[in-house]
């Protein structure tokens, strides 16, 4: 019920108020089933800009701590997530990480339509990063299409470090499903899950236009934060925009 007033009476009005989001190929969601729908993120408001534009109700890990903080605070905070389909995630070890593509890929089997941010965290520059291979374990173990998303312009209504959201135009970018069916059997290739992870990569890179960096968003943020302390250089720029050659996308390999 939450969910419902959330985006049909009070913040779905306002956001699109503000941002008047833009969508294109919302036909290549299904009517009904299990799916994931894999994101590039830009800002934390990707979580609420696409549900808003989906018919169906949209169920994302939202790491523990939403779910945890004491006090007043805390029980609004869980209150709020909890109602906005967010489900609480432990990454805190690699039993906890294992537990949390165990929810994702119930989830999906149960014919939720789960969003996943393949990046692993907000990019810190607006430029596409490796995503890791949870996303292909999830896709071949619940045995659902992936749904690739763009979203566009949020990290200027969401800025990095910003609490206000500011008004400006935002697109969300539905491509074509991804059917991984041909690698039914092989959950757990760690060669496979990386070759599929690549290929859901390069379609958000087709949709969003961004330019793609093979190392992982948060290795990424280190790099930027240890540039800006005068330590390290910056994040090299050895990746390719979607206007590039195919050939630069990452080769299957090891994660």
């Amino acid at each position: 019920m939450l969910y419902w007033v959330l985006k049909h009476l009070t913040l779905g009005p306002l956001l699109r108020l503000m941002c008047r989001p833009k969508v294109s190929g919302r036909e290549n969601l299904p009517d009904s089933g299990g799916a994931l729908i894999v994101s590039n993120h830009l800002a934390v408001v990707d979580s609420f800009f696409m549900p808003l534009v989906v018919r169906r109700r949209v169920t994302f890990p939202a790491k523990l701590e939403y779910f945890t903080e004491p006090g007043i605070k805390g029980k609004l905070k869980k209150w709020f997530f909890s109602g906005a389909g967010q489900v609480p995630i432990d990454r805190s070890s690699g039993s906890a990480a294992q537990a949390a593509l165990d929810t994702c890929i119930r989830l999906a089997r149960e014919g939720n339509l789960v969003g996943i941010y393949p990046e692993g965290t907000r990019s810190p520059d607006t430029r596409l990063y490796k995503g890791k291979t949870g996303v292909a374990r999830i896709a071949l173990q619940a045995h659902v299409p992936v749904i690739p998303v763009a979203m566009v312009g949020t990290d200027e209504a969401n800025p990095i470090g910003s609490k206000m959201l500011r008004p400006h135009p935002i697109e969300v970018r539905f491509g074509k499903p991804l059917d991984f069916s041909r690698y039914d059997g092989l959950a757990g290739d760690r060669f496979v899950e990386r070759s599929i992870t690549d290929e859901i990569m390069y379609a958000l890179m087709e949709l969003s236009g961004q330019e793609y960096v093979d190392i992982y968003a948060a290795k990424a943020k280190e790099l930027l934060e240890a540039e800006a302390s005068g330590i390290r250089p910056a994040v090299p720029r050895q990746a390719t925009s979607a206007a590039g050659e195919a050939e630069r996308i990452p080769d299957t390999k090891a994660s």
